[in-house]
């Protein structure tokens, strides 16, 4: 079956600002390392002016995936909310300008675009603070069926089941993507986020989702258990596909009896690891949808993870295809 793109790709469109901290700025402010915080605008702002010089670039979770796939050589559309605002427009810019399709229209009124805040300690370990905004407008209206339709994969966030709205948008996207003949796929996106919605996201990789994504925080949070070797044989039974990141050792893949374990690509310095498994999908995915062994895939998705971490922001710098 042809088809129009490689992936669509369904999340918050944010963007990003990123700032160096140390530990003692996440104590003062009640920060939890490495998590992802949801913030209202005025604790934004309250960070905003407490955070030292930062770097603006767009971001969001899908985006970066999205972004990564484009670096590949892939073919991708985005399907976001923004406002009609200066960031809203440079999200927009950002995006189509790497080839990614992005016809979703503009908020009118209501919040403004969506903006993370994230510190990035020493350590490259990063902590993020959300502040949703135009994000919360998205809806069933927003999905274009005939481009999801026309996908290969469909791939969301976790983080859209935060908004009630945007839940009932991705179930429309994966019937309308399941009545087509294609497959469907979601990140877990964090520990925290899978705390809130365990049974939900459960449901989802038994009932509906094709390609599961998730780091070993992650998927030991939603099957409840200390051990990633437990979390991984739990998944087995759920998943169909398991695409499990481990940071420094690598990502395993399961599938049934399969199982491919892949080693981490080598990396001469780790900056930020802001965006390494959204890396790590786009890799995934462009592999995917060309018919790779999932042990290439995995390997792709490693190669893209280990480009986007040795430097600060969640996008290639380098472009993906090149590295192959």
């Amino acid at each position: 079956m042809t088809s129009a793109f490689d992936v669509l790709g369904i999340g918050n469109a944010i963007v990003d600002v990123i700032a160096r901290a140390d530990d003692a700025f996440l104590s003062r402010h009640t920060l939890t390392k490495g998590s992802m915080m949801l913030i209202d605008e005025a604790r934004a702002e309250t960070l905003y002016g407490a955070m030292g010089p930062g770097i603006e670039v767009s971001g969001g979770s899908c985006g970066n995936t999205m972004a990564g796939v484009a670096s590949f050589g892939g073919k991708g559309a985005y399907i976001g909310k923004v406002r009609n605002d200066q960031l809203g427009a440079v999200f927009g810019h950002d995006l189509k300008s790497l080839g990614v399709a992005f016809e979703t229209p503009q908020a009118t009124a209501g919040p403004a675009t969506a903006r993370c805040l994230i510190l990035v300690t020493p350590d490259a370990q990063r902590t993020m603070n959300t502040y949703l905004g135009a994000c919360t407008g998205l809806g069933p209206a927003d999905i274009d069926t005939a481009a999801v339709a026309g996908a290969a994969v469909t791939y969301v966030e976790g983080y859209l089941w935060d908004e009630p709205e945007a839940k009932k948008a991705v179930l429309k996207a994966f019937d309308t993507a399941h009545a087509a003949g294609r497959l469907v796929s979601i990140t877990l996106s964090d520990s925290f986020c899978v705390d809130r919605y365990r049974e939900e996201f459960r449901a989802l990789v038994r009932d509906k989702v094709d390609i599961l994504f998730g780091n070993e925080a992650e998927i030991k949070s939603l099957y409840q258990t200390s051990s990633f070797e437990q979390a991984m044989e739990a998944a087995r039974k759920e998943a169909r596909i398991a695409a499990l990141t481990r940071s420094e050792k690598g990502s395993v893949v399961i599938k049934g009896s399969e199982t491919h374990v892949v080693a981490a690509a080598p990396v001469a310095r780790v900056v930020d690891t802001t965006g390494a498994g959204d890396l790590y999908a786009s890799g995934f995915l462009y592999g995917f949808t060309r018919g790779k062994p999932l042990a290439e895939c995995a390997r792709l998705g490693g190669i893209a993870a280990a480009e986007v971490i040795c430097h600060v922001g969640a996008r290639p710098e380098t472009p993906l295809k090149d590295l192959i």
